[in-house]
């Protein structure tokens, strides 16, 4: 359960100066981006704002100036003759409620429209208005042409007045206004009062955007005080951790090349181990030819001690050397005939050691067809010795047969060497495969040995490696009945 619930490792990212910059520059520029829009949405808001105020101011001082007039008018008693005084003053004070009007800045026109004998006219003053209203002389009013844009936009607005008697805009350019306000005198509908107002509220709209731009760059300055002050906090700490980071890696390099140099050293050790083994029995071999020398086998004694002498110098040079030249190993110099090596293996190291038991013997089928190879003999023998040794240690001890067999295949020029025996074979995990292909057994430091020794598990790995460096391919297999199978193949 413990490792169901173990949590994961974090990846960690190493951030730089330029991921740094590249974040402050973003972060900036989204700031500013939003500022713009915030600052379109609020003044969008403002004119919106504006523009429905600018109406409804509009009509509310036209709607006043109507309801002026109409008042005035109701409080004037019909009934009884006016003297010239009180004429005077209702049309002063019709005059006072035009003028007054006109004062406004915004105001740009002020009348009343009227039906005149089947014309429209525009009246703007408090005589004619008076003479219109009051006096009923209508005869000795004549159609003015004047306020030609109210009497045209009154055309287009004189249905929904009469039908509805509500008060009607027309909106020109952006902010001016033409109201018409419903006329009415004691329920009779007579006529429009017309005002052109082109109120102006930017004043307010601007002060706003001023304020806000203000705001703006305070909180904008703010924020980029702020990101330079984390920017240069973030940099400096990130540039402390890129150099402890740095003495970190030099110091994990050292450490991986001293590792490195420690592991080859072990694997050198443990190769001069292996080779120093077979050069000690080699020289056994050497004392007891030399015990054995007589005048009659001189010549047998010289040629095998020769060879002896040669493969302890090739011991010796591969103790000198972690990974040999290629030209030590192969080239048209070296003429070897595989034949004579494995029989000389054979007969002049196992079956010398084999004469003392009767566990195990030789079958030697070699192809007499077989071509030279163009590599080092003793580094041939250094190859085979191995394998064979391989079966004898593991195919077991009740009468063990090695066959060693060789051919020759002309049409495709291959040579194939096969080391087979009859013993318990090889473990079916050994067989598997590591992702470069290779099978386990010819993997360093793999060995089937229960006794534990010292060097187990290089044998084969050595003869895989020098299979390589020869440019040759070395493959085993089980048997169907029992024991297994090496095969070195060969392209000539």
């Amino acid at each position: 359960m413990s490792q169901l619930f173990k949590p994961r490792k974090t990846k960690e990212y190493h951030f730089e100066l330029k991921h740094l910059t590249v974040l402050f520059i973003t972060l900036l520029s989204f700031q500013l981006i939003i500022t713009f829009i915030n600052k379109s949405a609020i003044k969008n808001f403002l004119s919106k704002t504006q523009e429905w105020y600018q109406k409804d101011s509009a009509e509310n001082l036209a709607n006043l100036t109507t309801t002026s007039l109409e008042l005035l008018f109701e409080n004037i008693n019909l009934q009884e003759k006016l003297t010239d005084e009180e004429i005077k003053n209702i049309i002063q004070s019709f005059d006072i409620i035009f003028s007054q009007q006109k004062l406004q800045h915004n105001i740009g026109e002020l009348c009343i429209i009227v039906n005149l004998r089947g014309n429209t006219t525009a009246i703007d003053d408090g005589k004619t208005l008076f003479s219109f209203l009051i006096d009923k002389n209508t005869k000795g009013l004549e159609v003015r042409k004047n306020h030609p844009d109210a009497v045209s936009y009154y055309s287009q607005v004189i249905d929904k007045l009469r039908s509805e008697e509500k008060i009607q805009s027309i909106l020109e350019g952006n902010h001016t206004f033409h109201i018409f306000v419903p006329f009415v005198i004691r329920g009779e509908f007579v006529g429009t009062v017309y005002m052109k107002n082109s109120p102006d509220f930017s004043f307010i709209t601007n002060q706003v955007i001023s304020n806000y731009d203000e705001t703006s760059i305070l909180y904008i300055s703010l924020i980029l005080f702020g990101l330079l002050a984390m920017y240069f906090i973030s940099t400096y700490t990130v540039r402390e951790r890129d150099e402890a980071q740095q003495l970190l890696f030099k110091e994990h390099e050292e450490n991986l090349k001293k590792e490195l140099n420690y592991e080859k050293e072990m694997v050198f050790t443990k190769r001069i181990y292996h080779t120093h083994h077979k050069a000690e029995k080699i020289m056994g071999f050497i004392k007891e030819d030399l015990r054995q020398l007589t005048s009659d086998n001189l010549n047998e004694i010289k040629n095998r001690v020769s060879k002896y002498s040669n493969f302890i110098s090739r011991v010796i040079y591969d103790m000198k050397w972690f990974d040999p030249p290629v030209q030590t190993i192969r080239g048209s110099l070296y003429k070897t005939d595989l034949n004579e090596v494995l029989k000389f293996i054979v007969n002049n190291i196992f079956l010398r050691v084999a004469g003392l038991s009767n566990a195990y013997r030789f079958d030697l089928k070699l192809d007499e067809n077989l071509p030279f190879v163009n590599v080092n003999e003793f580094v041939v023998w250094e190859l085979f010795e191995p394998i064979i040794q391989n079966s004898i240690d593991h195919g077991g001890e009740n009468d063990l047969l090695i066959s060693i067999s060789s051919c020759y295949n002309k049409e495709e020029k291959i040579s194939l060497i096969k080391i087979t025996d009859n013993g318990r074979g090889i473990k079916p995990e050994l067989f598997e495969k590591d992702e470069n292909g290779t099978k386990k057994l010819f993997l360093e430091n793999v060995t089937t040995k229960t006794n534990n020794l010292s060097g187990g598990g290089y044998g084969c790995y050595i003869a895989y490696q020098i299979s390589r460096r020869c440019g040759w391919s070395i493959d085993v297999e089980n048997l169907a009945e029992s024991g297994s199978e090496f095969t070195v193949t060969i392209r000539n």
